[in-house]
C-alpha cells in the first residue's frame, strides 16, 4: 500500500495527525527532499528506509515503491504542503494503477494557507475579494494559454502564485497589464511556517526589487490583492453570518447590537 501524505508548509508539528501517524508506521518513506523539513523524518522508525526524490526520476521512485510492495511493506511518498498543488502525483498514481498498486491520499496543510497565517491574512475579505486564485508564471513548465497572469488578473480576486520567485519582473508585468494597478498590495512570503519564515510586504510594482533587496530568490510565494490592504480605507464589510440581525438556522436575529 502506498499512501501520498501531505508535509505541510513547512513546520514540523503542522503535519496532520494522520500523516504523522503513516509516516511513523512506514516501511519505506520517499520524501521530496527540496522542499519537506528533514525534520519530519525523526519520527520514521530505525529501520525505516528513507529516499531523497529530489535526487530521482519518476521511473526510480516506482521502483523503490515496486520493491517494497513485492516485500509486503507499506510506503509513504511525502509531498510538501497538500499533494493535490504542484505535487505531481498524478503521474504517479497513473502509474500506480497500470501496476495494480494501491494508493490513498491523506491531505496537508499548503503552503498558501501557512503564507496566509503568517500575513495574518483572511483570502476572502467581504466586499473585497471573494475568490482566491491559486497560479504560477509560465517557466519550463508550461500554463495553458487560457491561465495567462493577465488573464487571471482582469478578475481582480486575491492570487496566490507558487513558483514564481525567479520571474518578478515578468509577473509584474503581466499583472500591470491584467489589471492591477503597480500601487496594488503585494507580498512575498519565503518559507512560511519554517524557523526561518519571513514576510516582505510590498505593491505589484515594487516586487521584483523587494526581492532583490531582500535576497529571496526561491522558496516563496507571492500574494496580490486588495486584500492585503491593512489600512483603515480597506474597504472590508463585517461578515453577515455574525451580524446581530442576521437570522441563521441556529439563532434569530434581534436587529439589536449586542444581542
Amino acid at each position: 500500500m502506498v499512501h501520498f501524505v501531505g508535509a505541510g508548509p513547512g513546520a514540523s508539528d503542522l503535519i496532520t495527525v494522520r500523516g504523522d501517524r503513516l509516516l511513523r508506521e512506514a516501511d519505506v518513506v520517499i520524501y521530496a527532499g527540496s522542499l519537506v523539513n528533514p525534520e519530519l523524518l525523526k519520527g520514521c522508525r530505525t529501520d525505516c528506509a528513507v529516499y531523497d526524490s529530489a535526487y530521482m526520476t519518476l521511473e526510480e521512485v516506482l521502483e523503490v515503491i515496486r520493491d517494497a510492495e513485492r516485500r509486503g511493506e507499506m510506503t509513504v511518498r511525502l509531498h510538501t504542503g497538500d499533494p493535490s498543488i504542484y505535487g505531481a502525483i498524478r503521474e504517479q498514481m497513473d502509474a500506480l494503477d497500470r501496476m495494480g498498486i494501491a494508493y490513498d491520499v491523506c491531505p496537508g496543510v499548503s503552503s498558501f494557507c501557512g503564507a496566509a497565517a503568517a500575513l495574518n491574512l483572511e483570502y476572502t475579505l467581504p466586499e473585497v475579494s471573494q475568490s482566491v486564485i491559486i497560479t504560477r508564471m509560465e517557466g519550463r513548465t508550461k500554463v495553458p494559454e487560457k491561465e495567462s497572469i493577465q488573464s487571471f488578473a482582469a478578475h481582480q480576486a486575491t492570487m496566490v502564485l507558487f513558483l514564481s520567485t525567479g520571474l518578478l519582473e515578468e509577473l509584474s508585468g503581466e499583472l500591470i497589464v491584467g489589471g492591477y494597478k503597480e500601487d496594488t498590495p503585494a507580498a512575498i512570503v519565503y518559507k512560511a511556517s519554517w524557523p526561518e519564515e519571513a514576510v516582505y510586504r510590498c505593491t505589484v510594482g515594487t516586487l521584483a526589487a523587494t526581492a532583490r533587496e531582500k535576497g529571496v530568490a526561491r522558496t516563496a510565494l507571492i500574494v496580490v490583492g486588495r486584500v492585503l490592504d491593512t489600512g483603515k480605507d480597506s474597504g472590508y464589510e463585517r461578515s453577515r453570518l455574525y451580524a446581530p440581525e442576521f437570522d441563521t438556522m441556529f439563532r434569530n436575529g434581534s436587529g439589536k447590537e449586542g444581542k
